[in-house]
């Protein structure tokens, strides 16, 4: 007789990062919570230029960036920063 595998609660959240940019040719989503590498979340962009990525998160604190055509940029939908050891900030999400 199988064993039932019981689901374990992870505690992740589904979170959906934008980017508003119909001009940009490329958007990616970088983060600790992927370790910064440029591969991981590219973002796709809808009809109306809006970029999006969804990513499931546990609860804890992430620094974030968006690299928009190679170009890095905070976002503007959040005040929330801190300083980064490259003299810039990045953002900051708390799940």
């Amino acid at each position: 007789m199988a064993k039932k595998q019981q689901k374990k609660e992870t505690g992740k959240k589904r979170v959906t990062f934008t980017w508003e940019s119909p001009w940009a040719n490329e958007v990616v989503l970088l983060g600790d919570f992927n370790k910064w590498n440029a591969r991981v979340h590219p973002m796709k962009k809808d009809e109306g230029g809006i970029w999006k990525k969804t990513v499931m998160l546990s609860p804890g604190r992430y620094e974030y960036k968006f690299l928009v055509d190679w170009q890095w940029e905070n976002d503007p939908k959040n005040d929330e920063v801190c300083a980064n050891c490259f003299g810039t900030q990045n953002n900051v999400i708390h799940i």
